[in-house]
């Protein structure tokens, strides 16, 4: 069965342009009709692009999806490699998180002191005068 990029879109549950941004990099691998040079997409194609879409939403990168891809193409299971990149993926993700966590308590801070503060132009060359005087907590888990 071929499908045309839209037809491969909607079954896959994504839009034309993942369909394309993922062909332009090379992870799909459409054959080209011989009579009007469309892509033609296959199974193959519906079933790798289930699976980089399903690794997207787990925090793989482009560049991992290529590479897992690629070793499939080689007949080589990817799994361990999977297991991996999911490990250093979290511990991105959960050192973002904490960083957010931090930057969230320290707006608030700055919120709480900025709490009716006036609002003035300042002649000596500062920008914004909140900014200048805001003093920020020390971080509790330290």
């Amino acid at each position: 069965m071929t499908m045309r990029v839209s037809d491969l879109a909607r079954k896959a549950g994504t839009t034309t342009e993942t369909v394309r941004h993922y062909t332009d990099i090379a992870l799909l691998k459409p054959e080209r009709d011989p009579n009007n040079g469309y892509r033609r997409y296959g199974n193959t194609d519906l079933r790798l692009l289930h699976f980089a879409l399903k690794a997207r939403s787990l925090g793989f990168t482009l560049a991992d999806i290529q590479a897992l891809a690629g070793a499939s193409r080689e007949g080589e299971t990817p799994c361990g490699q999977v297991r991996t990149l999911i490990e250093t993926r979290l511990e991105q993700v959960e050192t973002q998180i904490a960083e957010l966590q931090s930057l969230s308590l320290r707006m608030r801070s700055a919120m709480e002191q900025w709490q009716g503060s006036p609002d003035c132009r300042l002649d000596d060359g500062r920008v914004c005068g909140l900014i200048d005087t805001f003093v920020d907590a020390p971080d509790p888990a330290d």
